[in-house]
């Protein structure tokens, strides 16, 4: 049996920067209990992330009673469901078993848990109180969890693109700039090397970090460059200082995430409507209207980021440019380097 500690446990499967829920209200547990799963046990990703989904469906029957009694069970079978949606990811990064076919099940099990305790949820609450607006709330609470993972995924995609677009530039600076030194001998003339590294830094930072993919954890010694969105941090320097106040507790300032929205739809609202009758539907577009408005904050800095980030590869391609004019004409101007597309 293998031996890991639970300092281990956080330096190994900590991410550094996660959902305040997850950080506050459920690694202490998780962190606790893959300890002893990965210690005792045998019990793979997988089979955890069947267990989560296994808890979810219960909790969804939970919540198809509608008596108060019975939401506070869903919803507590909903944290610990998704208790062991964490795990399976922490047990993977621990034993270095994790897996794309891994990674693909545990995002469409999330999907059907959602999908399943929503409709149980309203439907429970529809059949109690014959309200029409829960099954629009149920419908509501579906489109806007596939909302924003499909933003998620497609902002994901699109810095992906970026990067690559990225190291095929520094590919054909490095390659240019040989051909260059080659050809003149050394001689000078040619821009600093320390100036095209700085454009590329300069980009690379504009892209930032993906607020629901980010996979690094707290033992990783190389921190993502993320200091460089100087067109965002610019208009709001206050930003600044209360994401170092948060990330200093792990805790990501992206503070309603879909993380928190779930937890609002299918624990909050449960445990509030068990004491307040018709209170699910209010927290639930509480929980809605703070995702949304956080949502439209990513997307705006995302959107300033990719002005920054365009920018800079712009002066970088610039530099590029200046590299092939100064070869002869009988010096070849690539050398098996990637042509460096626009940044879109």
């Amino acid at each position: 049996m293998a031996n890991f500690t639970l300092d281990d446990v956080r330096q190994r499967t900590y991410k550094a920067r996660d959902a305040w829920w997850t950080v506050l209200l459920v690694d202490p547990l998780a962190a606790r209990l893959v300890k002893f799963t990965a210690n005792r046990t045998r019990i793979t990703p997988n089979q955890l992330t069947v267990g989560a989904l296994i808890l979810g469906l219960g909790a969804g029957a939970c919540f198809a009673v509608a008596s108060w009694p019975w939401l506070l069970a869903g919803a507590v079978l909903y944290h610990l469901s998704f208790t062991l949606d964490c795990m399976d990811g922490k047990i993977a990064r621990l034993k270095g078993t994790g897996s794309v076919f891994g990674a693909w099940l545990d995002y469409i099990f999330d999907r059907v848990r959602v999908l399943a305790c929503a409709i149980a949820l309203m439907a429970g609450q529809y059949a109690a109180t014959g309200n029409v607006a829960y099954v629009w709330t149920a419908l509501g609470v579906v489109f806007l969890d596939m909302l924003r993972y499909m933003d998620a995924l497609e902002i994901y995609k699109v810095r992906s693109q970026m990067r690559t677009t990225l190291l095929e530039a520094r590919r054909e600076a490095e390659t240019l700039e040989a051909a260059v030194r080659r050809a003149d001998g050394d001689q000078g003339g040619l821009p600093d090397a320390g100036e095209v590294g700085a454009d590329l830094r300069s980009a690379e930072g504009a892209l930032g970090t993906d607020p629901e993919m980010e996979e690094q954890v707290v033992g990783d010694t190389e921190r993502a460059n993320a200091d460089l969105q100087a067109g965002f941090y610019k208009r709001f320097p206050w930003y600044i200082r209360i994401r170092n106040v948060l990330l200093r507790g792990r805790i990501r300032p992206h503070l309603i995430s879909g993380i928190e929205f779930q937890m609002g739809v299918f624990i909050v609202a449960p445990v509030i409507a068990a004491a307040v009758p018709g209170a699910i539907i209010p927290v639930v577009c509480v929980s809605a209207a703070g995702m949304l408005a956080f949502e439209l904050f990513i997307i705006y800095k995302f959107w300033l980021s990719s002005r920054d980030y365009s920018r800079s590869l712009a002066k970088l391609n610039g530099t590029i440019e200046g590299y092939r004019a100064q070869l002869p004409a009988e010096e070849p101007a690539h050398s098996g380097a990637a042509v460096v597309g626009s940044s879109g």
